[in-house]
């Protein structure tokens, strides 16, 4: 399923789909964000993330979530962890300070990477799994025959 800007994504649907990869899917906004965020009303968006009823719903989520990248479980996120909003928030929810803004149901935990991934639409840019290096698979001529 792809994420777009008309249909409104949930908690309850993302956690249904079992890997990063799909959830990212899920998620991503086709790349629809060169849109000016909020102009000279910038300041809303501001003071809403320096309040304290989002950094209390910040925390919830973060608890809920167990601190992995979009919820999927073995995707641990290193550093800061990022809360967001699965729908995008509008100007107007700012000022009618709108209650979905703060809830769960519409709040993922995530990476850096994986919040500029869903921004921008670049799969490329979510976490990959670690590669497991064995002895001398760098080195053609010294690989061991695998029979």
């Amino acid at each position: 399923m792809t994420g777009r800007n008309d249909v409104v994504r949930t908690y309850s649907e993302l956690i249904l789909l079992p890997t990063l990869e799909e959830r990212f899917e899920y998620l991503k906004l086709d790349g629809k964000v060169g849109e000016e965020l909020f102009g000279y009303a910038r300041y809303l968006n501001q003071v809403f993330y320096h309040g304290e009823r989002w950094k209390d719903a910040k925390s919830e989520v973060i608890l809920r979530d167990g601190g992995y990248d979009l919820g999927v479980r073995g995707w641990k996120i290193i550093g800061n962890i990022y809360v967001h909003h699965m729908n995008p928030v509008t100007l107007e929810q700012l000022k009618a300070d709108d209650p979905c803004l703060y809830d769960p149901e519409n709040l993922i935990s995530c990476s850096f990477k994986t919040h500029q991934a869903i921004t921008y639409g670049s799969k490329a840019l979510i976490p990959q799994p670690l590669i497991i290096r064995r002895p001398n698979d760098t080195c053609p001529w010294k690989k061991e025959d695998p029979a």
